[in-house]
């Protein structure tokens, strides 16, 4: 492609006739289209399957399942119910795109088995989403011009990280973001340069702030992505057609607000200001590098599964920001180095709310950028002489040096990822979790007749069993923040039977005086698990309940 095509020439010219520019290192440059690359398809195929294994392997029992997983399921189950967009009023905490793409995911699953739907053993659905990730993580990482054997140490980064095994098998929102997201990189450094991919890249970009909003802040690197991977003669069309695609696509959330009657406050509903004033306004959790803070406690509960990807990622961002003017592999990873750096910069802001799923959507640029610096290193040692005679008198000394080298930081990296790896694929964190899903089960005569209040985590769980949802068996928080679940308990606590006290209930309850009131009138009946962690099921004292039920 030359820049004497007019631009809608250029836009049509054929993949194949798109001249791959040979890196100025003299590496073999990236295949046009990976999938006639064996070479290629081999090392890639051969890391997803250890992605697979190693993310599979006890993927029910660890880590311990979360709030946030069984919020997400119970509202993909009200989908798939046909009962609306969450198992409770949806109050626009987040766009309802995520959790329609897992009613999609555990459709065929939980229509074999209906019990089947649980947070556990739906977790599997995560793999095939860990699974497209990680590939478009080595395909980004080629149209970025990574040697073939940087983008797989990026694949391996970004899949067999303790980090990334911990909270890639978790369902979270933002795991689905980062694949969308991951489409859109890949599609906008496509080497083919048609405008069709750049469009495409917009509606996948749409798709990944829909499904998580806070992935609106990487737009700009994505942007920038696009811009050097451009045709210059199409660049404007392209990035048009791309901001256009995004925006008409981002645009239907207010619009679907706006068609409610929801899309500003009001009396007797909710509405999308109020949704995005709560998150604009939540508390914050302190500076990150404040040790009494519950942002420092986040970093390092991020540093305890990993300090290899997070802080090593940031140093290669670092390197490659400060070799931008005569690095090629600098100038080809600006997209991911800017993306950590739009992250880190958020993360450190004074008094931000950072929630310990934030680092998920940093997950696959840090790998990138790490494998690019790595490479920036591997060239600056192995690069070649001007002087024939100079080559062969430090031939030996610069592949002595990059030996050690990679020795080292294999001695280093795969002891800690061991035994973080081995944890993940031992541990069984969610004893106490099914035995009170069992205890609930099988001790309570009535259950349908039964109220109690849960985590979201067990929700499902207790739908299955036979409990009424929503108003039998109650997610803990709507018991003082549901008008429509408050209504149908006038007398309080005292219309329950059992509190299901688990770490997040017993965490929260401070801030929930109905349930607080409800741990505080209830005794335990069983016990599971120990410390911290355990799981108590405590029934409300019969002589003082008698609320109608």
């Amino acid at each position: 492609m030359t820049s004497t095509l007019p631009a809608a020439t250029a836009a049509q010219v054929p993949a194949q006739s798109t001249p791959v520019p040979t890196p100025a290192d003299g590496r073999t440059p990236a295949p046009q289209r990976l999938r006639s690359s064996r070479p290629d398809l081999l090392l890639c195929g051969l890391l997803l399957v250890a992605i697979l294994v190693v993310q599979g392997w006890n993927i029910a029992d660890y880590p311990t399942l979360s709030d946030d997983e069984g919020t997400y399921l119970a509202q993909a189950w009200a989908v798939q119910q046909g009962k609306g967009l969450a198992h409770y009023t949806y109050w626009y905490d987040h766009p309802p795109l995520g959790w329609i793409q897992l009613a999609l995911l555990t459709w065929i699953p939980s229509a074999l088995d209906p019990g089947s739907l649980t947070v556990g053993s739906m977790r599997a659905v995560m793999l095939l989403v860990s699974a497209v990730s990680a590939v478009l993580v080595y395909v980004l990482a080629r149209r970025l011009s990574l040697p073939r054997w940087a983008a797989g140490l990026a694949m391996a980064l970004f899949g067999l990280s303790p980090l990334s095994v911990v909270l890639q098998r978790e369902i979270f929102l933002d795991n689905l973001a980062v694949m969308w997201t991951l489409l859109a990189f890949a599609l906008a450094a496509s080497p083919s340069r048609h405008l069709w991919h750049h469009f495409g890249a917009g509606l996948a970009a749409a798709t990944a702030v829909l499904t998580k909003e806070t992935m609106l802040v990487v737009l700009p690197a994505l942007f920038l992505t696009m811009w050097r991977h451009s045709h210059r003669d199409t660049r404007k069309f392209a990035l048009t057609g791309a901001i256009t695609a995004c925006a008409l696509i981002g645009f239907s959330y207010p619009l679907f607000a706006l068609l409610k009657g929801e899309l500003l406050p009001g009396g007797g509903h909710v509405s999308l200001w109020d949704g995005i004033r709560y998150q604009m306004t939540r508390p914050g959790s302190g500076f990150i590098l404040d040790a009494g803070s519950g942002s420092y406690g986040v970093l390092h509960s991020w540093l305890y599964y990993d300090r290899v990807l997070p802080l090593g990622g940031l140093a290669g961002a670092l390197l490659l920001l400060l070799t931008w003017r005569w690095s090629v592999t600098a100038r080809a990873l600006a997209g991911p180095a800017l993306a950590v750096a739009i992250l880190a910069a958020l993360a450190l802001r004074p008094n931000g709310y950072l929630p310990a799923m934030y680092v998920i959507q940093a997950l696959p640029f840090l790998a990138l950028v790490l494998a690019g610096g790595t490479a920036s290193v591997a060239h600056a040692v192995l690069r070649r002489w001007r002087s024939e005679a100079e080559r062969r008198s430090v031939a030996v000394g610069r592949y002595a040096l990059a030996a050690v080298l990679a020795l080292a930081a294999g001695a280093y990296v795969v002891p800690r990822w061991y035994d973080g790896d081995h944890t993940a694929l031992t541990a069984d964190a969610n004893a106490p979790y099914r035995a009170a899903s069992s205890w609930l089960s099988t001790e309570v005569a009535h259950p349908e007749d039964t109220r109690v209040l849960v985590d979201d985590a067990l929700w499902l769980d207790l739908v299955h069993a036979g409990y009424r949802p929503g108003l039998g068996v109650i997610w803990f928080y709507k018991a003082d923040l549901d008008p429509a679940v408050t209504k149908t308990m006038p007398h309080g606590w005292r219309d329950l039977d059992y509190v299901v006290a688990s770490p997040t209930v017993r965490r929260d309850a401070r801030d929930l005086p109905g349930v607080r009131a409800a741990m505080e009138h209830s005794t335990p009946v069983a016990v599971f698990g120990t410390g911290e962690d355990r799981i108590e099921i405590r029934r409300i004292q019969p002589a003082t309940a008698g609320g109608a039920r």
